[in-house]
């Protein structure tokens, strides 16, 4: 069964519950989907990691999702991964499920909550896709497929899902356990999963101060 090709759909497909239909871990997805696509770019060779942050190894990319985030950090001064987690990290969640739409992956249903507040309902249309990207996540967790066989997109996968805390299927028993081995799986695509946990926590830490 096909996937789809970058690391940021395959996150927000992951983040999907089966059971309940619906998306989960929505405060932190945003956050989830820019780490992503960070990742992708990194992983594509056309980000670096410096001191101080990103830099562009490319001009242009031809997929225009990660040409925008490729853009601002061409255009921008010498910024943190953090920085760049966090910036219109909303954004990111619309620019990927609207390419997913597209794409005939998800049906979203837009509503508006007593004919005033609106509403997005999505509905993965292959729930199977989903199964696979578990499947996926379990083996590296419970240590089924050697790290070093595994493809850099799918230790990435695994490592982005646990910063962000996605259950994917898996007890917290199960996560905690692995955790030097997701760590391990973190590290082909370092410093991202860091930052996107630090990027978690700050908002994390401010709403807490406000509220």
């Amino acid at each position: 069964m096909e996937l789809p090709h970058t690391l940021p759909e395959r996150l927000f497909l992951l983040a999907y519950d089966i059971e309940k239909r619906r998306l989960t871990s929505r405060s932190r997805l945003g956050f989830l989907m820019r780490a992503a696509i960070l990742a992708e770019l990194l992983i594509q060779g056309h980000i670096a990691d410096a001191t101080g942050g990103p830099v562009a190894r490319a001009q242009a990319v031809p997929d225009p999702m990660l040409d925008e985030m490729l853009q601002q950090i061409a255009s921008s001064r010498r910024r943190s991964w953090q920085h760049w987690v966090g910036k219109r990290n909303r954004q990111a969640i619309h620019q990927v499920r609207d390419r997913l739409e597209r794409d005939r992956w998800i049906r979203v249903e837009r509503r508006r909550i007593l004919g005033i507040f609106p509403h997005t309902v999505v509905t993965v249309r292959d729930t199977r896709v989903v199964r696979r990207l578990l499947a996926t996540v379990s083996s590296a967790v419970r240590g089924g497929t050697p790290v070093a066989r595994m493809s850099r997109r799918d230790a990435a996968l695994v490592a982005l899902a646990a910063m962000a805390r996605l259950r994917a299927g898996l007890p917290r028993a199960d996560w905690r356990a692995a955790r030097t081995r997701v760590d391990t799986l973190g590290d082909t695509v370092a410093p991202i999963p860091r930052a996107l946990r630090k990027a978690i926590e700050a908002a994390e830490s401010a709403a807490a101060a406000a509220g």
